[in-house]
């Protein structure tokens, strides 16, 4: 009961975080696994990707309600996920735990310093926030191909690449590439997780537990946002993931 308990309030915590600072909770779930729970990497991965679906699915529903997703660049880019999606779930089943501990925390130290790049980046309002829009449609699903894999492989969501990548890279509005980004992770993840599921990888008790409370969290998070500097919740978290990142390159 206790342990029901404290994986509950493990995903309200990740939910809220989350939220609060735009990103997916899987790059903290998978630390976690490991170095508390001392799951496997194939139960780790798993288990944040069925995570990560609960909440992308809770999330674009939402976003779909508010009419922000573009539907051309949705579609297209989720079909491109699917290849990377179900090669990356067989990636992470082959990995040794060593080569995994070394490759994610190589991961998580990128993700930090994506995370303090942005941190640092004020977006400019957009000249038109309308659909539809132009964009490079190549390149676009290109990096969704890469996003699918990430995601499948390392059990986290593809927003804290796929996200800066569309604004940047192929210029849409920010709250249009977040909801498009939310629609096409669901769709990956879901992919994802049916190839984890099959291959063993997912612990569902956990998963569900977990994945309730990221729910809720994600609720209040949005709540408390207006209320809290999320620059410097992202900031402690660059700090933390850097950290996490070089402790799981020295060894388990």
């Amino acid at each position: 009961m206790l342990l029901t308990l404290l994986l509950f309030l493990l995903g309200l915590s990740v939910g809220a975080v989350g939220t609060l600072i735009g990103v997916g909770g899987g790059f903290i779930l998978v630390p976690v696994f490991l170095l508390a729970l001392h799951y496997s990497p194939q139960h780790a991965v798993g288990t944040s990707l069925a995570i990560v679906l609960l909440n992308a699915v809770s999330g674009t529903i939402s976003y779909i309600k508010q009419k922000k997703v573009y539907y051309d660049a949705a579609i297209r880019f989720s079909l491109a996920t699917l290849p990377g999606a179900v090669l990356g779930s067989y990636t992470a089943h082959n990995f040794t735990s060593r080569g995994f501990y070394i490759s994610f925390g190589i991961f998580l130290i990128t993700i930090s310093i994506l995370l303090y790049l942005q941190s640092k980046h004020k977006p400019e309002p957009s000249a038109s926030d309308l659909i539809p829009f132009e964009y490079n449609r190549l390149l676009g699903t290109l990096l969704s191909v890469l996003v699918g894999f990430l995601s499948s492989t390392f059990g986290i969501g593809g927003g804290i690449v796929h996200v800066p990548a569309m604004i940047g890279l192929l210029g849409f509005p920010t709250h249009i590439a977040t909801a498009t980004s939310h629609f096409v992770l669901a769709v990956s993840a879901f992919f994802g997780v049916i190839s984890h599921y099959l291959l063993g990888n997912i612990l569902t008790v956990p998963a569900l537990v977990i994945g309730s409370g990221a729910v809720f969290g994600a609720q209040l998070g949005a709540y408390i946002a207006p209320k809290t500097k999320s620059q410097s919740i992202r900031l402690l978290l660059c700090l933390a993931l850097f950290i996490l990142g070089m402790r799981m390159m020295v060894g388990q």
